[in-house]
């Protein structure tokens, strides 16, 4: 009886592994700024974006540093199902998030205010899984449609580390 119920167990644990590993948005994607276009004074200096499997969905972290040096992180943990996800960011909570696969390869992301779809970002995986490409549509500050392209390059390194900086000489 033991011996059945490890068996299951395990045979649950890799079915779930194997179907984690089927997903082309999973690891750790980084930013390519020669390839990417955002509006005039838009494009981060360097982002980074990693997306792991967890029960229900993903989960989803990323750290962007801009030009003047500073630093956004968001992070949070949504399904596929449409239904809206807290996004905890460096300053507190941002906008939420619902998440629709379109296919195996396209997500849309979107993000509301007072219930209202304020920003839409269209994640496609190309099909030998290296690329990440991501259009968000949203409007600037003046009111105006405002489109940003990032194209990411799919990153086989270390995971991302989204602890503090320290200060001082690292002792």
């Amino acid at each position: 009886m033991t011996k059945t119920i490890c068996l299951l167990i395990a045979a649950a644990l890799l079915a779930a592994s194997a179907a984690a590993s089927t997903d082309p948005f999973l690891g750790r994607w980084t930013l390519n700024l020669r390839r990417s276009k955002y509006p005039a004074g838009a494009c981060p200096k360097r982002m980074v974006i990693e997306m792991n499997s967890v029960e229900r969905g993903i989960h989803y972290r990323s750290e962007t540093t801009y030009a003047n040096g500073n630093t956004l992180r968001a992070e949070y943990t949504a399904d596929y199902d449409g239904k809206p996800a807290i996004v905890l960011g460096s300053r507190g909570m941002l906008l939420p998030v619902s998440l629709k696969r379109i296919d195996s390869h396209t997500v849309i992301a979107s993000y509301t205010k007072s219930s209202e779809v304020v920003a839409t970002s269209r994640r496609v995986v190309s099909g030998d899984g290296r690329l990440m490409t991501i259009t968000t549509t949203s409007k600037d500050q003046s009111g105006k449609k405002a489109t940003a392209v990032g194209v990411y390059e799919k990153d086989t390194g270390s995971q991302l580390d989204l602890r503090p900086a320290r200060s001082g000489n690292g002792k």
